[in-house]
């Protein structure tokens, strides 16, 4: 009997095995930093309330405590991506997962709500260097055929998000753990953001975009200023019973973003490097699309704030029983948002997203009938169909828009215009915070006895209702605007110039990925 030996294996096959763990490695470092960073947002708002009793915070600071967050995610959103398609995908990545963590640290540890506010702004712009190349990671290290894999494990991820950021967050703020209060929900990202670091430095391949657009950081800082001087005067107002340098403030904001507009048009003449690529709104169902975003954002903005306020210190509940009444709200979103891409929206184009903005205000309606029935002795049970009607209706507008909205812009225009969709999402979503001081505490009698506050937040949460109603009806007008039957993109579909240039868009086309992604899941 003769025995041979096995034929050992190859170099070559060893390398290839390596590198294909290596992606694989790293796909899951980036999906953890992008759950990270989704956790976060929707984790904090359930705090609020705890934060606000804790730390003393004013009614204006607890809004920029989630305003600060968003304002200086969108101005850093599209830059973000540009400098990681100039100095590096993993680079960035590293800088902002780092600068992420530190900032979690300061939000932790905070010693007043100033020192908060600061260091959330600060969290947000690391965010901003962060999530953008995220995608543009995928891009650069997965093949075509193989990225619808990967973003099928992306929408696990946001799915996962939607659930347990709430839910963790209520934990850790009922826990109270060592007697820090809400702090853990800021400190728990500290050892997911030290093992990215030394994970991501050792695993992520570096990959840069060849023809990278340049930075506009003037574009970048009219933004931020011109948001500035609407939102300050408007969450400060109120406090401050309306002054007179308020309204010139605000008018002035609307100044600064005429000069936005006419130093951009200046920009692509000189470089074709925008910030803002105006020529994009001369598409109609785009420039509709961009004011549906927007006016969403707002709609988010104002409810998903002031709904946890109602619940828990207008109706005395706990951190976890507001959590996990929002529980059916999300479940709704997941699964109208796979109906409607996968099987709505093929066969009845717009109207499945008007019919979510009137499904949604039937919702809306339903859940104000509900709290002026039951007063602030309402129950969890109670106010799960309206979440659920919500819900459903958020799910079939958040999934399939950002295909509705880029249907008729130009290809070579697709890199510019899903990074302004995610950015104005997220304006939106500041400008509707900074409205709460209007819509919200602006109606609460602060004079009223303590037994009487309950009743007037929940007056002011149905006033807050009200409002959004109005948006909502605002959006289903605009969505005429859109293409009838919006076209399908499908990933990997082009050819190999095609996919080349989606990996040279670098984050602003990861941004189109994220824009619905974040609307469906601030709960």
């Amino acid at each position: 009997m003769t025995f041979s030996n096995p034929a050992p294996a190859s170099p070559g096959s060893d390398a290839a095995t390596a590198a294909d763990r290596r992606r694989w490695l790293a796909l899951a470092i980036v999906m953890t930093a992008a759950f990270m960073d989704l956790v976060d947002v929707t984790i904090v708002n359930i705090a609020i309330p705890s934060i606000q009793e804790d730390a003393g915070a004013t009614d204006s600071q607890i809004q920029w405590i989630t305003a600060g967050y968003a304002l200086a995610f969108a101005a850093g959103l599209i830059t973000g991506g540009r400098l990681g398609d100039i100095h590096g995908r993993k680079r960035m990545f590293l800088i902002g997962i780092g600068g992420f963590t530190i900032a979690s640290a300061l939000c932790g540890f905070a010693a007043n709500p100033e020192m908060l506010v600061a260091s959330r702004i600060l969290q947000g712009g690391m965010a901003a260097m962060m999530v953008p190349q995220v995608l543009s990671i995928v891009h650069a290290t997965f093949p075509a055929h193989e990225r619808g894999k990967v973003f099928g494990l992306f929408g696990m991820i946001v799915g996962l998000g939607a659930v347990s950021g709430p839910l963790l967050g209520a934990l850790l703020t009922q826990w109270n753990l060592f007697g820090l209060e809400w702090r853990p929900i800021f400190l728990i990202n500290l050892p997911v953001g030290i093992a990215g670091l030394i994970l991501g430095s050792k695993f992520i391949t570096e990959s840069k975009a060849p023809k990278a657009l340049k930075l506009d950081l003037v574009g970048v800082a009219l933004v931020t200023l011109g948001l500035l001087m609407v939102l300050y005067p408007l969450t400060r107002g109120r406090e401050l019973d309306w002054p007179l340098w308020g309204h010139v403030v605000m008018a002035g904001g609307l100044v600064v973003f005429g000069a936005l507009i006419a130093y951009e048009k200046a920009k692509a003449a000189k470089d074709g490097s925008p910030l803002v690529e105006l020529s994009l709104f001369k598409v109609k169902s785009f420039a509709a699309g961009i004011a549906v975003q927007t006016v969403f954002g707002v709609t988010m903005g104002i409810f998903f704030l002031v709904w946890t306020i109602y619940m828990q210190t207008g109706l005395g509940w706990t951190a976890l029983r507001a959590g996990t009444t929002g529980i059916p709200f999300s479940i709704a979103v997941s699964v109208a948002a796979g109906m409607s891409v996968q099987k709505l929206v093929p066969r009845f184009g717009r109207k499945v997203l008007q019919g979510g903005a009137l499904l949604m205000a039937a919702g809306v309606l339903l859940y104000i009938w509900e709290a002026d029935r039951y007063g602030a002795g309402i129950a969890s049970w109670q106010m799960a169909l309206p979440l659920v009607v919500m819900g459903a209706g958020m799910g079939f507008i958040v999934a399939p828009l950002t295909d509705a909205i880029l249907s008729d812009v130009p290809r070579e225009h697709s890199g510019s215009a899903s990074g302004l969709l995610n950015t104005v999402q997220q304006m939106g979503t500041a400008l509707g915070l900074g409205l709460v001081s209007v819509v919200f505490f602006g109606v609460i009698d602060e004079r009223a006895a303590r037994s009487e506050m309950p009743m007037e937040i929940v007056g002011a949460f149905q006033n807050s209702l009200w409002w959004v109603v109005g948006v909502l009806v605002a959006i289903f007008l605009l969505m005429f605007a859109l293409p009838s039957k919006p076209r399908q993109h499908v990933e990997g579909g082009g050819d190999d110039a095609d996919v080349e240039a989606e990996v040279e868009a670098g984050s602003e086309v990861a941004g189109a990925e994220l824009s619905g992604r974040e609307a469906a899941l601030t709960p």
